[in-house]
């Protein structure tokens, strides 16, 4: 391999993101208008969280009190505890957290400012053109 994958180079750049005041209808029909299962929330330009696909379905399940036909806003189920990550961290250490809790996307900064989304998707993708580009080049020790 001639080069090792950076955060950036695998990361989608200039994720959209969403206000936290907006209405959850309007995070939702992004959401799907776009493919998202991740997107990133701001307060007044800041990063404040992350709001998933995970977090509308709590909406929909049977242990939450609100249903998705009530007025209710991004403020009112995104998660705040969101893993942000700068660009410049290695590659290799944002996918092992990643890893280890579990999580599904990392918020990249830089300069303290949303410049992308790491998803595993994002990931999963990036693994599938390596897995392929290695097919393709063989190094001559095939076992066939």
């Amino acid at each position: 391999m001639k080069s090792i994958p950076t955060l950036a180079t695998i990361m989608t750049p200039f994720p959209y993101s969403i206000d936290v005041n907006d209405t959850l209808r309007e995070a939702m029909d992004m959401m799907e208008k776009q493919g998202f299962h991740h997107l990133p929330v701001t307060e007044q330009g800041k990063l404040v969280g992350v709001l998933s696909n995970r977090d509308l379905k709590f909406i929909e399940s049977p242990f939450s009190n609100a249903t998705l036909d009530d007025d209710l806003y991004v403020k009112d189920i995104y998660t705040t505890r969101s893993y942000v990550v700068d660009i410049h961290t290695p590659l290799e250490n944002v996918l092992r957290v990643m890893a280890e809790k579990h999580l599904g996307s990392a918020l990249v900064t830089k300069n303290e400012k949303l410049a992308g989304i790491l998803t595993h998707n994002d990931v999963f993708k990036k693994m599938a053109d390596m897995v392929i580009k290695m097919k393709s080049k063989p190094d001559g020790n095939d076992a066939a």
